[in-house]
């Protein structure tokens, strides 16, 4: 099975985090859907990261399904979404900002960056910032005063999702977006990271 995408993407990211908590196996091909998007689309016409070759050539894309499909493969025995409904209502919410988080970061960057000044629409800049702002308003609040994980001992999807989110908007808007007020999830992207699983996966 291959991973196709570049690691500095967080849906990417979160898939081979993923699959090294599962102990699934993959190879990673790091192709970029900008400098390489020719090679790209021969791999998946899509041109969408993550994409995801089975071992029968069937391919797989949207991080989310990506990961469901690791979960009903996997022979670890491991469990990244938490089995009491509550807390499996928690944990969705919680991915749930996470991706909002990332969408939104992504739309403020490629707007600001790449987009001429003078076309650049303010009205929507400050609809993707207040969104962005009220998901990591979400992140920040679940793992406040957590010296573990969100659950307990063991890591969740949720912890996983948070913590590669949180380095994305740091990379991608620290110098363009106040981000001061996040001290908790600071801390906890620090103690994720600092994880063999997510050391596989840096970039």
């Amino acid at each position: 099975m291959e991973l196709v995408g570049m690691f500095d993407s967080p849906y990417v990211r979160r898939v081979a985090v993923t699959a090294h908590f599962l102990g699934v196996p993959y190879v990673h091909r790091p192709i970029s859907i900008f400098s390489q998007y020719d090679e790209f689309r021969t791999i998946n016409p899509m041109v969408k990261i993550p994409t995801v070759i089975c071992d029968d050539g069937s391919i797989l894309v949207e991080s989310t399904l990506i990961i469901d499909y690791f979960e009903s493969i996997s022979d670890s025995g491991i469990q990244l979404m938490p089995a009491d409904p509550d807390n499996y209502r928690a944990a969705l919410g919680q991915i749930g900002a996470a991706l909002v988080a990332m969408e939104k970061t992504a739309h403020l960057y490629y707007e600001r960056s790449q987009r001429p000044e003078e076309k650049q629409h303010e009205p929507w800049k400050a609809r993707l910032e207040q969104q962005l702002t009220g998901a990591l308003d979400v992140m920040e609040s679940t793992v406040a005063g957590k010296t573990g994980w969100i659950f307990g001992d063991d890591i969740s999807q949720a912890d996983i999702s948070i913590a590669i989110t949180w380095r994305f908007v740091k990379g991608m808007l620290e110098d363009r977006f106040d981000l001061s007020g996040y001290s908790c999830l600071v801390d906890f992207s620090r103690r994720a990271e600092r994880l063999p699983q997510f050391q596989a996966c840096s970039y």
